[in-house]
């Protein structure tokens, strides 16, 4: 089951519904800061992009023009600036108006999120910006068009879901889920090859500083969402004079390592359900309770689906329950899906889990998991033991009985025997001498707690972060319906004028 920071899931969740820094391993975010990358230097800066009409996505119009496709090449190696080169696919829709102000850069998170597909269906939510700035989002490394990796194929993929208990509870379950993810990490140590050490967020933040360069942009004007909010801090950190106008929404907390991460989002999506089950009319305590216990009688006894040779496990059952948790708009069928799995028909939460996992009608999955584990597994140095992971369970139960168990078993089995180590604790994003940079946080969110926009701010410096909250539900604020957070952040990507460190929006 993959880890739940994807802002890609929305895109899933809107097609259904219609239907404390450490920095101690060495360079690895270090010494390269400003006009001193790498990128600067390197010729690869004086590259002219070949703009084309876009075959990638299905949207080839955008509001006052066509998007258009490129692809930028980087270098495989940032410590060989000068050596091999892959290439990082891009996609933008110009400026609409008279008064551009430059390109503002998107990524939507994951890590693994292709901003390429996703660009052309986010442009609606941001076409005041578009009228001043040139759309631009692009593929990470390692992502979709960007040398996207495939770690297993999509009948292994559907086996290892039927098979594979992601809270085992026998030492045949336990042996079995840690064997497959030393499996997964072998089929991407395959399918990526030399790409493998070479997909960190530190590399992606250096290639978005040759993108802004080539780009023509004296400074990089920037929106990240979710896991893009790390990106961001990481690229402010390595280049702190080049931040323009920054945006940050759904903050991930920089300070958390990978146990106080999944703690985060097990209070996190706690939270949210707690909201969802008060908006049925239930006590949350209660509602979990008796969602907890479905759960459990699902782990003893899979539910019929009517999907063919398909049925629905607990590890599916929780996916399910996440999807719609990350949108107020999924709680109706958040609703009729746990209806139907009290009634015995799992068919309605094996389509919500199958919308997160990225399965089509025809069993074809996406990759987009795929991508964030190897960029995951990279960035984090912690490698939790099982018996380590075992002995927090009942802390993270404590938090979430439904959720907590699944997120305590992912901090060891998520890079469990990964072939290529991490490079870090936590991410390093302090960014002294940067402009002040917006961070956004939603009381209401799901996979990135409200906590992280202040721990963000307070990581990127004084002076630097300013935070804004909006008491809302969701995974985002902007665009999400509230007018306080639209108009704050629109006046400060438009003006350059923030809102006072603190505002709150009702």
């Amino acid at each position: 089951m993959a880890r739940f920071v994807r802002w890609a899931a929305l895109g899933a969740t809107a097609a259904l519904l219609v239907s404390g820094c450490d920095d101690s391993s060495g360079d690895a975010q270090s010494g390269k800061n400003g006009d001193s990358s790498p990128s600067s230097n390197s010729s690869l800066a004086s590259q002219k992009l070949d703009w084309g009409r876009c075959e990638a996505t299905d949207e080839a119009s955008a509001p006052g023009g066509e998007w258009q496709c490129a692809t930028l090449k980087v270098p495989l190696d940032w410590d060989k600036p000068e050596g091999e080169t892959i290439g990082v696919a891009l996609i933008r829709a110009e400026a609409t108006g008279d008064d551009r102000i430059g390109s503002l850069l998107f990524n939507f998170g994951g890590p693994g999120g292709s901003g390429v597909s996703m660009m052309p269906s986010y442009a609606s939510t941001v076409s005041t910006l578009h009228e001043r700035y040139d759309l631009v989002s692009f593929d990470p490394r390692g992502v979709a068009a960007s040398e996207g990796v495939r770690c297993r194929d999509d009948e292994e993929i559907q086996a290892a879901e039927a098979k594979v208990d992601a809270t085992p509870d026998t030492a045949a379950e336990e042996k079995a889920y840690f064997q497959d993810a030393a499996d997964f990490g072998k089929g991407c140590q395959k399918a990526a090859g030399k790409l493998l050490p070479h997909v960190s967020t530190t590399d992606t933040a250096r290639d978005m500083d040759l993108m802004r360069q080539v780009l023509g942009d004296e400074k990089l004007h920037y929106f990240g969402i979710s896991y893009g909010t790390e990106l961001g801090g990481v690229y402010a950190h390595l280049f702190p004079e080049k931040v323009g106008r920054m945006i940050l929404d759904a903050v991930v907390d920089p300070s958390a390592d990978t146990v106080g991460h999944a703690k985060n989002q097990a209070l996190g999506f706690q939270r949210a359900l707690n909201d969802y089950l008060e908006s049925t009319g239930q006590d949350p305590a209660e509602g979990t309770r008796k969602i907890a216990d479905l759960l459990d009688r699902i782990d003893a006894e899979p539910l019929p689906t009517s999907a063919p040779d398909r049925k629905l496990t607990q590890t599916l059952a929780v996916t399910g329950i996440v999807l719609p948790l990350y949108s107020k708009d999924g709680w109706p069928a958040l609703t009729s899906a746990l209806e139907a799995a009290e009634e015995g028909d799992g068919s309605e939460l094996l389509a919500l889990a199958d919308g997160y996992n990225e399965r089509d009608a025809s069993g074809n999955y996406g990759t987009t998991t795929h991508s964030q584990r190897v960029i995951s597994c990279l960035d984090d140095r912690q490698r939790p033991t099982p018996a380590q992971t075992k002995a927090l369970l009942p802390e993270f139960e404590k938090i979430s009985p439904v959720f907590g168990a699944f997120l305590g078993w992912d901090t060891a089995g998520w890079c469990h025997d990964w072939p290529v180590a991490g490079q870090h604790d936590t991410p390093e994003v302090s960014a002294p001498g940067a402009p002040p940079i917006l961070t956004v946080g939603n009381t209401g969110d799901p996979a990135t707690p409200v906590e992280g926009a202040r721990r963000m701010a307070d990581e990127l410096g004084k002076d630097v972060g300013v935070v804004l909250t909006w008491n809302g539900e969701g995974h985002g604020a902007y665009g999400s319906g509230s007018d306080c957070v639209d108009s704050a952040v629109d006046t400060y990507l438009l003006d350059g004028t923030p809102p006072k460190d603190g505002t709150v929006c009702s």
